[in-house]
């Protein structure tokens, strides 16, 4: 398969207030052939946009509020086959794009791993672990780093995304609907310390992509979220029956009560039988993105 060259794909730079990083970002992009670079400004305080075109640079400013509306402006002005977003602040490593570039042909997304997790702030470590748990679980789709700062995109099916996000978790949202209608990837890749003040509002933003998270497992895999919302009722459940065998182990058969037993056993049989449907809509959803991936192999197979 013919590989994707580096005029084939417009890196996007949302920035905000960047100035003590935007032109080493710049620098180190062009210094690695990258001749196609977008910055979306979210109408900067400082001086990110004058030094963005003093480094010969396309400026554009955002619609919308946030970072997915620097992200939906972008994919709307964008006309290479591939989109690549990396954040403006020196995380990432320009020298990583190629490495991506090299397994966007099968895919949809590839997603920057960052690797140097040590980099990132302890509470964003746990965040992001949590979330990561949680939209495998809710979409069906193991990714270790679906927060990234840094993926790849095809330009064709960005434009098909309905993107309702407002802020830092449109990472997630993009990653949910493209890893249950396509083929998403995770690359690993190196992460720095940032130059500049920090934006992201840990507690705030953690929640809302948590949201989100929960948001894509309502439209995309509804059975079983609330299945296992009902496999819980087995753990009240559970708890119960054990009170009552104590109960009557220690204080003998007439202090045992057979309404709470009974209570407990229903609740039991109900949460093992979300148990059961929970897990028959995840090997369902596995065997429908199987089913999509091979009909999409195919298809690309076929002259």
């Amino acid at each position: 398969m013919k590989p994707v060259s580096k005029e084939e794909v417009t890196v996007v730079l949302p920035t905000l207030n960047e100035e003590e990083a935007i032109g080493q970002v710049i620098d180190e992009l062009k210094s690695e052939g990258y001749k196609n670079i977008l910055v979306v400004d979210g109408y900067s305080k400082d001086r990110t946009v004058e030094i963005a075109r003093e480094k010969g640079v396309k400026v554009v400013y955002q619609r919308g509020i946030g970072k997915a509306g620097a992200v939906k402006t972008a994919i709307e002005t964008v006309e290479t086959p591939y989109i690549l977003f990396m954040d403006a602040d020196y995380t990432y490593s320009a020298k990583d794009i190629e490495r991506m570039l090299n397994h966007i042909s099968n895919s949809d997304e590839v997603i920057g791993l960052r690797m140097d997790r040590h980099n990132i702030p302890l509470l964003h470590r746990i965040g992001n672990r949590i979330i990561s748990l949680a939209f495998s679980l809710f979409i069906g789709s193991r990714l270790w780093d679906p927060c990234s700062g840094m993926y790849l995109l095809r330009t064709e099916s960005a434009k098909m995304l309905e993107l309702s996000s407002r802020g830092f978790d449109v990472e997630v949202e993009i990653a949910s609907q493209l890893s249950t209608l396509g083929r998403v990837v995770e690359v690993p890749i190196s992460y720095r310390r940032r130059i500049g003040g920090r934006k992201l509002q840990t507690w705030r933003e953690g929640f809302n992509i948590l949201m989100k998270t929960v948001k894509m497992a309502l439209l995309y895999n509804p059975i079983f979220l609330f299945s296992s919302l009902v496999a819980l009722f087995s753990i009240p459940g559970a708890l119960i029956l054990v009170w009552q065998l104590y109960i009557r182990y220690i204080y003998g058969a007439e202090k045992w009560s057979l309404g709470w037993s009974w209570l407990g056993l229903t609740l039991l049989i109900v949460g093992i039988q979300g148990l059961a449907l929970a897990v028959t809509s995840l090997l369902l959803k596995r065997m429908e993105r199987r089913i999509v991936q091979a009909i999409a192999w195919k298809s690309k197979r076929e002259p």
